[in-house]
Formats: C-alpha cells, structure tokens, sequence
C-alpha cells in the first residue's frame, strides 16, 4: 500500500495548529489586562468580614503553632491592609468610599482581628492583648455614644 506524503500541506496543518493557540492566549492575555485596569469597587461590610475572619483564622492557626503572638498579628494585619489596598484600592463603602492608607488599615486591621480572634480562639489571646482590646472597645463605644 502506498501512502501520500505531501510536506506542503502537513506544514500548513502544524502551521495553523500552532498559530491559534497563540491568538487565543494573546486574547486572554489582553482581556486580563484590561480587567486590572478597572476602577475598583469599595469593600463591603462582606469583604470586611470575609478578610477579618481570614486574619483571625490565621492568628489563631499561628499562636497554636507557637508562633510569636505579636508577629502572627502583625502578619494578619499586614495582609489585610493589603488585600483591602490590593483589591479596593484602599476604600471603605462604610466610610462612603473612602480611601485608607496602609497604616490606618493596619491599625484597623489589629483592632477587628484581635476581636474576632476572641470569639474563635480565646485561649490563644494572651491577656494583655485581651485586657489592651477591651479597654479600647470601651473608649470606641463611648465616642460612638457621644
């Protein structure tokens, strides 16, 4: 039996076959870019919580693997500033959109951290920390009072 082999046209098949392939990733590879230069949209009250409970889910996973207490939280307070920067732009629908920077997020972050690292893991708060968040929550709620 004798089979055709005609060059020409195989390389025209690998050709094309390796040529669409790269036209869609070009595509995909153009569409992502224009996806990252959206304007973004304020945390919510969800992603607030969603990136609270993360952070305090990590403090907590951490102080069990006797990992400082202090670095842990910093840690879990670094990344949810920069998740909330990274991914909002530093804004806060709450505050009416406003922008936050990094150190006020981070000191934000500490604070809601520490309190939901109280509701999962209470035992793994040292005092001080316990005893520094509730004098802190007093004074916030007296100045919401006001």
């Amino acid at each position: 039996m004798y089979i055709n082999f005609y060059p020409k046209n195989i390389l025209k098949l690998l050709g094309i076959s390796l040529i669409i392939p790269f036209i869609m990733f070009e595509s995909n590879t153009i569409s992502k870019q224009i996806k990252a230069e959206k304007i973004s949209i304020a945390a919510s009250e969800q992603d607030l919580f969603l990136y609270r409970q993360m952070g305090a889910s990590y403090l907590c996973i951490s102080s069990r693997a006797e990992v400082d207490f202090n670095k842990g939280l910093g840690i879990a307070s670094a990344t949810f500033a920069n998740v909330i920067i990274g991914k909002h732009g530093g804004a806060i629908k709450e505050l009416g959109s406003k922008k936050l920077d990094e150190k006020r997020l981070y000191n934000a972050g500490t604070f809601q951290i520490v309190g939901s690292a109280l509701n999962i893991c209470p035992e793994s708060i040292p005092k001080n920390i316990k005893n520094d968040y509730e004098k802190k929550l007093k004074e916030f709620v007296k100045q919401i009072k006001k």
